[in-house]
């Protein structure tokens, strides 16, 4: 029996693949996500582990899900209420139902759905049987037994071929939406190439599933989401965490050093890990410690040779890394520390995303030791953040903190694979001679002597002749370098190296204000990850009659120089030059003091329900504001259509932002062996979707 089913266009689609965490659901979401990625869909991820990783198979604890959001527009979040679920068991079905939309799709597999199965996802009657899905459209289908049937000839017996269930599952998801099998077919050639029978079964089974589709009879509409308008250039998918190794590997090559990572896995952080250990061909070495502390010693030991330092952790290790830090900021050495923040104090819930350790990247140090603090955007956004970490580390002789998160670092989204010889190279600036004289007229080495704009010291690798000093965690003298217990001397080399950190600000670009109408009385203003929802609530606001502006923060030690500091008028820039009106300044117990090292001040006033006088915000406005920043927004962001089609300003670094180019090296870090496509361009339309 063939298809009789029709073809509808869509501008959206949002997916949620779950099941337990040994059903390849992030193999499949990862899957599904590539071959959409091919055919130009701008998109954004959400996979979402179980923080209990050995939680009891069918348990609701134990769920694993994979969330995309593919679209004909730029999008900025993974969404709200996926259209699509596929339930691999009832626990899958248990933990994510409340989250699909009302007439939303539900594929299950029914052979799962057995009374032992109900009774651990804690269902009392078959929710398959009863009303508890009658507002769904609920397709239930025997997977299992259709995806063993499939590999049937492989004689790989009943639990292996079970496995290959995931597989049919997208087989006939990619049927459904239009998705090619190629590129999945090559992805299993490649994983399983000493396996040619788990290869080969796993190939069945995805066409099978395709197949199925195609003749099963159950759907009578088939959709297609077109291509979304991107610049012309060779494009592929990154993950945060691929984004921030390829980041540091550049910033490292640009400088002409040696890129060292000393790390101690740990969770969501240790992907930039297993990534750079992969490529000591673009001089990289990898060191894995025992421990936290070890893992940015070491870093701190490779800069002290003339490497380029990094570490890599989450929030506990943060917290064991302080002194370590402070040590670099004494012997101002350039290193790079890359946080994946995750949810929860102490051990908490370590593949659960969140902002949480802002805290502990702006004050959790001695005050003596001011870092600067860096905070991507969007999985793609992570590539650039790094690298201008790096730029920051290496020219001023400081450790500079990069503020990810789980969402960015396992979330994907297109990136343009910029030409590395536009990126700009970084002087590392190493001393090669003597740059005083001794009073008898010789030459002699100050390794404190400080480069007048930028107040970095002058560093001598290990070992150049004639340029000795001494070095080590003890309060310096100034210039001298040797050991000083002079309270006069301490004061002025905590104030040299403060000032040294807020001199960065001459290099961070003006905040630019989104503001489409020019007379907004609201300004919404985010850092880090909460770019995607704030935009997505920004949008909905506008569309409901909201007169609504949006600025964001990627640096957050020190903040940009035109954010008010005056407590009397904003100073805040649009796009266009112009200044927001002095009606919505902040006054001096709501603003946010500019000062490296000062808290955030929030006011405990009751606000003005509107900006004007005589004009109250609109009740539809107020409802769509509320409801895009309601708990079910995913508090992450890709950002992956504002970064592909909009203008966005360099730093005085050279820098960009967002990549612009529109030819890619064909030598960048090796990137021909991962999959990219070539676009040729075309302007943006009109967005026609809310996120």
């Amino acid at each position: 029996m063939s298809s009789t089913a029709t073809t509808q266009a869509k501008d959206r689609v949002i997916i949620r693949f779950a099941g337990d965490s040994g059903d390849g659901m992030q193999l499949t979401g990862d899957r599904f996500t590539a071959d959409s990625a091919a055919l130009g869909n701008d998109l954004s991820t959400l996979p979402n582990f179980p923080a209990e990783i050995r939680a009891p198979q069918g348990t609701v604890p134990g769920v694993s899900s994979f969330q995309v959001n593919f679209a004909n527009y730029d999008i900025s979040t993974p969404g709200d209420e996926p259209d699509v679920l596929v339930a691999m068991n009832p626990a899958a079905l248990a933990a994510n139902v409340k989250d699909v939309r009302r007439g939303g799709l539900i594929l299950v597999d029914t052979e799962e759905f057995t009374p032992r199965n109900l009774k651990k996802a804690g269902y009392t009657t078959d929710p398959l049987s009863d009303d508890t899905l009658d507002s769904f459209q609920v397709v239930p289908i025997k997977l299992t037994s259709l995806a063993v049937g499939a590999v049937e000839s492989f004689d790989l017996g009943r639990k292996n071929s079970e496995r290959s269930k995931n597989m049919f599952a997208l087989g006939l998801l990619s049927w459904l939406y239009g998705r090619p099998l190629e590129s999945t077919e090559q992805f299993l050639a490649t994983k399983f190439a000493s396996k040619p029978d788990i290869r080969d079964a796993n190939v069945a089974a995805l066409h099978a599933g395709a197949a199925y589709g195609e003749t099963c009879g159950l759907f009578a509409v088939r959709y297609q989401v077109a291509p979304a308008p991107m610049p012309a250039g060779t494009y592929r998918q990154i993950t945060g965490n691929l984004a921030t190794a390829y980041g540091l590997i550049t910033g490292a090559n640009r400088a002409g050093v040696q890129l060292f990572l000393g790390s101690y896995p740990i969770t969501p952080a240790s992907d930039i890990l297993h990534e750079l250990s992969k490529h000591k061909s673009h001089n990289v070495v990898t060191f894995q410690a025992e421990d936290e502390i070890s893992g940015v010693s070491s870093a701190i030991g490779a800069s002290f040779g003339g490497s380029l330092g990094v570490t890599t952790t989450s929030g506990p290790g943060m917290s064991l890394k302080s002194e370590a830090i402070g040590l670099a900021v004494m012997t101002e050495l350039p290193l790079v520390v890359v946080d994946v923040q995750r949810s929860g104090p102490s051990t908490g819930m370590p593949t659960k995303t969140e902002q949480a350790d802002l805290l502990q990247a702006m004050f959790g140090r001695n005050g003596e030791s001011p870092v600067p603090v860096l905070a991507a955007k969007s999985p793609s956004d992570c590539f650039t953040t790094a690298l201008e970490a790096c730029s920051i580390a290496m020219r001023y002789r400081t450790p500079v903190i990069m503020l990810s998160d789980g969402y960015l670092g396992n979330g994907a989204e297109p990136w343009q694979v910029p030409d590395l010889d536009e990126i700009p190279t970084i002087d590392p600036h190493f001393a090669t001679a003597p740059n005083a004289k001794a009073a008898d007229g010789t030459d002699r080495f100050l390794p404190y002597r400080r480069d007048p704009q930028t107040l970095a010291r002058d560093y001598a690798l290990p070992g150049t002749p004639g340029l000795e000093h001494r070095l080590g965690g003890l309060e310096k003298a100034n210039e001298i370098g040797s050991i000083s217990y002079v309270p006069a001397n301490h004061e002025l080399m905590v104030n040299l190296r403060a000032q040294k950190v807020a001199g960065i600000v001459r290099e961070i670009p003006d905040l630019e204000v989104d503001d489409p109408t020019g007379d907004a009385e609201v300004l919404v203003l985010g850092w880090g990850s909460s770019y995607g929802p704030i935009t997505a609530a920004v949008r909905l606001a506008r569309e409901a009659g909201c007169s609504i502006a949006q600025t964001h923060l990627r640096h957050l030690n020190p903040f940009p120089a035109n954010l008010d500091d005056s407590g009397t008028r904003s100073k805040v820039c649009s796009s266009s030059s112009r200044r927001l009106r002095s009606s919505v300044a902040c006054g001096p117990d709501q603003r946010a003091e500019r000062m490296p090292g000062i808290r955030l001040r929030a006011s405990t006033s009751r606000p003005e329900s509107s900006a004007r006088a005589g004009r109250p915000v609109s009740r539809a406005a107020a409802r769509a504001l509320m409801r895009a920043f309601s708990t079910k927004v995913v508090p992450v962001s890709a950002g992956a259509g504002a970064s592909l089609t909009s203008d966005r300003p360099t730093t005085s670094t050279g820098v960009p932002v967002d990549s612009k180019v529109r030819r890619s090296s064909t030598s960048f870090l090796g990137l021909l062996e991962a999959n990219t496509m070539r676009l040729t361009g075309s302007p943006p339309g009109p967005r026609t979707g809310p996120v």
